[in-house]
């Protein structure tokens, strides 16, 4: 790469002063010529003396402008038909006058008649030769200018001919379409591939085989890329596109697959198989349109006669037949089946022509069989009498509990003697608590009461004493 160039310094306009000077003695008349040539001598002889260094005090006089050394580095940079770019880089000796700029030069080849193609000063170390004749061979060089004047030039080694390198073709498919490119029903489709080449690449594109159709499909291509448009996407649209780009004798293809997706259609049939239990067996068949992609999965949904929603039982399922289970006895249900792609889930979907209906199962109760046990028993008190003492005219209870089976007969008995039905006496027994009530007990009710349980398997008897007192008489009443 051409090195950074040097500063570019502009050289003093001096031609007007040196057109003065030379108008000066062309004004002069010619007869003085002779006396004005008479003193040459003297100048010849002082001239020695004026080129002796100057006296210490005097000042130096200032160095003689030089020209730079040539340019070096000079190469092609690119050409085409009608022009040739070069580069190249700056002196390695400038000088103090600086570098004014650079004239670049051109000839046939075979002749020697340089002429130079820059009007002005080029100021940049890179320039492009223009309007040139194809095919020409052109010798090429580069002089620097500066207050010195012309540097010796640098040329090219050999004569350059005029025209556009040819490089092979190449199509630089993207990664992204290198494999199958999906989109959906309505999509802008919207794809750039770059590709290199020269001269100028011409572009062709193909669909399976054929010409595209340019109602469907917009084709722009530039220099570096070439881009497939298409406003809005159809299932049409699918297929293998081939790009060719062609240089002269050389080519180069790419494919790219094109798929338009969109959603699928329900599935074809679907039909309930068998119904046992709470069990009803479905089956259905794959749609007939799958929306240009593989299906992925289906969504099983039920309903009840009686309300008519519909619920899911079971999505993104991928065979074509199912037990739907834990139903409700006596519904009657409906089924429906939506088929699912990579886009979505079906629109509709396909009802079972029949109804499933859970049938009541007859139940039989069975009471469970138990083994007779034998609950007789000979009476037995489980609570005792107990002594008891009460105050004559205040009423009072005997009490006791007694168990038994057969229900034991009970007797009371005061003394040994069977009460019976005395009306001064209560008797009550009930769940096996037995009573004896003794209203307003005298003087002669006290003495040892006995309660006997009898049945056919036995009796038991309890006693108790019960003693009657006198009430208390105060001290006051007996005076």
């Amino acid at each position: 790469m051409p090195s950074k160039p040097a500063p570019i310094k502009k050289a003093a306009k001096k031609e007007p002063a040196k057109k003065e000077e030379e108008k000066a003695p062309e004004a002069a008349p010619a007869e003085a010529a002779p006396a004005e040539a008479s003193p040459a001598p003297a100048e010849v002889e002082a001239a020695p003396a004026e080129a002796a260094a100057p006296a210490e005090g005097e000042p130096t006089p200032p160095p003689a402008d030089e020209p730079t050394s040539a340019p070096v580095d000079l190469f092609v940079e690119d050409k085409n038909d009608t022009s040739v770019t070069i580069i190249w880089s700056q002196p390695e000796v400038v000088g103090d006058s600086g570098l004014d700029g650079y004239t670049i030069e051109i000839c046939k080849d075979g002749t020697e008649d340089w002429k130079a193609v820059n009007e002005e000063l080029q100021k940049s170390c890179r320039f492009v030769i223009k309007n040139q004749t194809t095919g020409d061979r052109l010798k090429i060089r580069v002089v620097a200018v500066n207050a010195g004047g012309r540097s010796p030039p640098v040329a090219l080694p050999e004569a350059v001919l005029v025209k556009e390198v040819a490089n092979r073709p190449k199509v630089r498919l993207p990664r992204f379409l290198r494999q199958r490119y999906v989109a959906n029903v309505g999509e802008k489709i919207n794809l750039s591939i770059p590709f290199t080449g020269k001269p100028k690449p011409v572009v062709t594109w193909t669909k399976d085989g054929q010409p595209l159709d340019t109602k469907r499909v917009n084709i722009r291509s530039t220099d570096r890329d070439s881009i497939l448009f298409i406003r809005t996407a159809e299932r049409d649209d699918s297929g293998v596109y081939e790009m060719c780009v062609k240089v002269e004798d050389f080519e180069d293809k790419a494919s790219l697959i094109l798929q338009i997706v969109e959603l699928p259609g329900p599935p074809a049939s679907v039909k309930i198989v068998d119904t046992w239990g709470f069990n009803v067996a479905l089956e259905w068949t794959a749609p007939k349109d799958n929306g240009n992609t593989e299906i992925t999965g289906y969504t099983v949904q039920k309903a009840d006669k009686k309300t008519g929603d519909w619920f899911t039982v079971l999505d993104h399922y991928h065979r074509l037949n199912a037990t739907i289970s834990d139903l409700i006895m006596g519904n009657i249900y409906k089924f429906r089946v939506f088929a699912e792609n990579k886009v979505g889930i079906s629109e509709s979907a396909t009802v079972a022509k029949e109804e499933a209906k859970i049938l009541k199962t007859a139940i039989e109760y069975k009471p469970p069989e138990y083994k007779e046990r034998d609950f007789t028993e000979a009476p037995k008190f489980t609570t005792s009498l107990n002594d008891r003492a009460t105050t004559v005219g205040y009423s009072t209870k005997l009490l006791c509990s007694v168990r038994g089976f057969p229900k034991p007969k009970v007797i009371w008995m005061k003394n040994q003697m069977i009460i019976g039905d005395d009306p001064k006496y209560r008797q009550v027994c009930v769940q096996g608590i037995c009573t004896l009530e003794i209203r307003k007990p005298g003087n002669f009710d006290g003495g040892v009461y006995s309660c006997k349980a009898k049945n056919t398997l036995g009796e038991a008897t309890v006693s108790c004493k019960l003693e009657v007192k006198q009430p208390v008489v105060p001290d006051s009443e007996k005076k």
